[in-house]
Protein backbone atom coordinates (compact mmCIF):
# COMPACT_ATOMS: atom_id res chain seq x y z
CA UNK A 1 0.00 0.00 0.00
CA UNK A 2 1.29 3.15 -0.85
CA UNK A 3 0.47 5.32 1.39
CA UNK A 4 0.72 2.91 4.84
CA UNK A 5 3.12 4.46 7.16
CA UNK A 6 4.60 1.01 8.25
CA UNK A 7 5.34 0.14 4.36
CA UNK A 8 6.96 3.18 4.29
CA UNK A 9 9.06 1.86 6.79
CA UNK A 10 9.87 -1.76 5.53
CA UNK A 11 10.67 -0.30 1.89
CA UNK A 12 13.11 2.13 3.81
CA UNK A 13 11.75 5.23 2.65
CA UNK A 14 11.40 6.19 6.02
CA UNK A 15 13.89 5.91 8.37
CA UNK A 16 13.28 4.46 11.58
CA UNK A 17 15.60 3.12 14.18
CA UNK A 18 15.83 -0.80 13.56
CA UNK A 19 16.64 -3.73 15.93
CA UNK A 20 15.68 -6.35 13.72
CA UNK A 21 15.04 -7.16 9.72
CA UNK A 22 14.37 -10.01 8.05
CA UNK A 23 12.83 -11.14 4.28
CA UNK A 24 9.17 -11.10 6.93
CA UNK A 25 9.39 -9.03 9.52
CA UNK A 26 10.92 -5.59 10.44
CA UNK A 27 10.97 -4.04 14.60
CA UNK A 28 12.20 -0.67 14.87
CA UNK A 29 11.61 1.94 18.26
CA UNK A 30 8.31 3.64 18.73
CA UNK A 31 9.21 7.31 18.45
CA UNK A 32 6.84 8.29 21.30
CA UNK A 33 7.92 5.71 23.25
CA UNK A 34 5.43 4.01 26.14
CA UNK A 35 7.89 2.76 28.42
CA UNK A 36 11.53 2.55 28.46
CA UNK A 37 11.35 0.29 25.96
CA UNK A 38 9.03 0.38 23.22
CA UNK A 39 9.74 -1.78 19.96
CA UNK A 40 6.95 -2.09 17.26
CA UNK A 41 7.44 -5.08 15.48
CA UNK A 42 5.61 -5.23 12.26
CA UNK A 43 5.75 -8.28 9.00
CA UNK A 44 6.70 -7.00 5.85
CA UNK A 45 3.77 -7.87 4.38
CA UNK A 46 0.99 -5.59 4.33
CA UNK A 47 -2.14 -6.57 6.98
CA UNK A 48 -4.64 -4.07 7.76
CA UNK A 49 -5.24 -6.21 11.00
CA UNK A 50 -6.01 -9.29 13.17
CA UNK A 51 -9.51 -9.03 11.09
CA UNK A 52 -7.48 -9.28 7.75
CA UNK A 53 -5.18 -12.38 9.08
CA UNK A 54 -6.06 -15.95 6.95
CA UNK A 55 -5.33 -19.41 7.74
CA UNK A 56 -1.71 -18.69 5.76
CA UNK A 57 -0.52 -15.76 7.92
CA UNK A 58 -0.63 -18.03 11.04
CA UNK A 59 3.39 -19.08 10.48
CA UNK A 60 3.54 -15.41 10.27
CA UNK A 61 2.08 -14.30 13.41
CA UNK A 62 3.82 -17.25 15.28
CA UNK A 63 7.44 -15.61 14.47
CA UNK A 64 5.64 -12.01 15.46
CA UNK A 65 6.14 -13.54 18.90
CA UNK A 66 9.04 -15.64 18.46
CA UNK A 67 10.85 -12.22 17.49
CA UNK A 68 9.02 -10.42 21.01
CA UNK A 69 10.46 -13.13 23.08
CA UNK A 70 14.36 -12.48 21.43
CA UNK A 71 13.75 -9.08 21.37
CA UNK A 72 12.59 -9.08 24.83
CA UNK A 73 15.96 -10.90 26.11
CA UNK A 74 18.23 -8.92 23.89
CA UNK A 75 16.45 -5.68 25.73
CA UNK A 76 16.99 -7.26 29.33
CA UNK A 77 13.30 -7.43 29.91
CA UNK A 78 12.11 -11.04 29.46
CA UNK A 79 13.06 -11.93 33.50
CA UNK A 80 11.44 -8.59 34.77
CA UNK A 81 8.17 -9.02 32.61
CA UNK A 82 7.16 -7.11 29.40
CA UNK A 83 3.97 -6.90 27.83
CA UNK A 84 2.79 -7.36 23.98
CA UNK A 85 -0.16 -5.17 22.87
CA UNK A 86 -1.79 -5.25 19.52
CA UNK A 87 -4.41 -3.31 18.81
CA UNK A 88 -7.34 -3.85 16.36
CA UNK A 89 -9.45 -1.21 15.28
CA UNK A 90 -10.04 2.33 15.34
CA UNK A 91 -12.00 1.85 18.94
CA UNK A 92 -9.17 -0.21 20.23
CA UNK A 93 -6.42 2.71 19.60
CA UNK A 94 -5.20 1.08 16.05
CA UNK A 95 -3.51 4.58 14.64
CA UNK A 96 -1.66 2.79 11.30
CA UNK A 97 -3.71 0.41 10.17
CA UNK A 98 -1.00 -2.57 9.28
CA UNK A 99 -0.62 -5.09 11.48
CA UNK A 100 1.55 -4.65 14.29
CA UNK A 101 3.14 -5.50 17.83
CA UNK A 102 3.93 -3.37 20.59
CA UNK A 103 6.44 -4.96 22.50
CA UNK A 104 6.89 -2.49 25.76
CA UNK A 105 9.22 -3.21 29.44
CA UNK A 106 11.63 -1.66 31.38
CA UNK A 107 8.57 -0.60 34.24
CA UNK A 108 6.32 -1.93 36.33
CA UNK A 109 3.22 -1.72 34.15
CA UNK A 110 0.04 -1.59 35.87
CA UNK A 111 -2.60 -4.47 35.97
CA UNK A 112 -5.11 -5.03 33.63
CA UNK A 113 -7.71 -6.77 34.88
Amino acid sequence: MSDCLFCKIVKGDIPSTNVYKDEQVIAFRDINPAAPTHILIVPNKHIDSVNMLIPDDEPLIGRLFGIAKMLAAQEGIAEGGYRLIVNTGAEAGQTVFHLHMHLLGGRQMKALG
